[in-house]
């Protein structure tokens, strides 16, 4: 039974490879995302709904205080993309760098089974298979969150693998314009997520010139300290809570 399950998963990995890419239901006229200076838009279905309804209902357990106009509860289907980057923005409120990576965690752990991570270690040992399974996953599961991506071939450890995803123009950092999320909302927490709780190794590379991003399972990622998305300053023609006096993002000092 063991074997035939892995050799399901090993026919799933090579259909997303021979597909490796995803529009992520872009509304622009070259189905790509907008150039940078401009705002991609999307057309988001049932399915990107559904994730970002759970999501953000779970994240805004954990956010601050609420506009005016927000004090009533947002019902399941209330939520689109921009209110979920407004939760996350609330959740950064009042909360020191590592807090707010814990809520993301925590976030993440309420959305999977109980004794999840342990059964995820047993499927998908840090092996080059399963860095390269995993990364033909994300491309389809996560593009309502990140928008297009496609799996390219990267270097671990001195080993050439297709167990990299290239994320064309991270929709979150366009949408947010901030930083400090980038790195405390996302990369940090799912890299941890990731290496920790699953026991699969993954470093993401944001590039906060042209808003791509590359995730590399399989290759451990560097110390907070000696990253380099983790000294970066504002964006500040974008990002609202921007300070362009500071050579770092704030939200990545506290």
């Amino acid at each position: 039974m063991a074997a035939n399950a892995i050799a399901s998963l090993q026919a799933i990995q090579l259909n997303f490879g021979r597909r490796c890419s995803i529009r992520c239901g872009i509304s622009e006229p070259s189905g790509e995302p907008a150039p940078i200076g401009q705002k991609t838009r999307y057309n988001d279905g049932l399915a990107e709904r559904v994730f970002m309804g759970l999501f953000a209902r779970k994240m805004d357990k954990f956010g601050g205080s609420k506009k005016k106009n927000e004090v009533k509860e947002k019902g399941f289907w209330d939520y689109d993309y921009e209110s979920f980057v407004e939760v996350s923005k609330r959740v950064m409120q009042g909360r020191s760098r590592s807090q707010q990576q814990e809520v993301v965690r925590e976030v993440l752990l309420s959305m999977l089974p109980p004794g999840a991570p342990e059964q995820f270690r047993k499927l998908f040992p840090p092996t080059k298979w399963a860095a390269e399974f995993n990364a033909a996953l994300t491309v389809p599961f996560f593009h309502w969150l990140v928008g297009p991506s496609q799996v390219i071939e990267v270097e671990v450890n001195g080993v050439k693998q297709r167990s990299g995803v290239r994320i064309k123009k991270c929709r979150y950092l366009e949408n947010s314009g901030c930083v400090g999320m980038c790195v405390n909302m996302c990369k940090i927490p799912t890299q941890d997520f990731f290496t920790n709780e699953f026991g699969l190794p993954l470093t993401m590379n944001p590039n906060f010139d042209d808003m791509s991003c590359e995730m590399i399972y399989g290759q451990a990622p560097p110390a907070f300290e000696d990253d380099p998305a983790t000294k970066q300053p504002c964006l500040a023609d974008i990002c609202s809570m921007s300070n362009p006096n500071s050579p770092i993002c704030p939200k990545l000092q506290a």
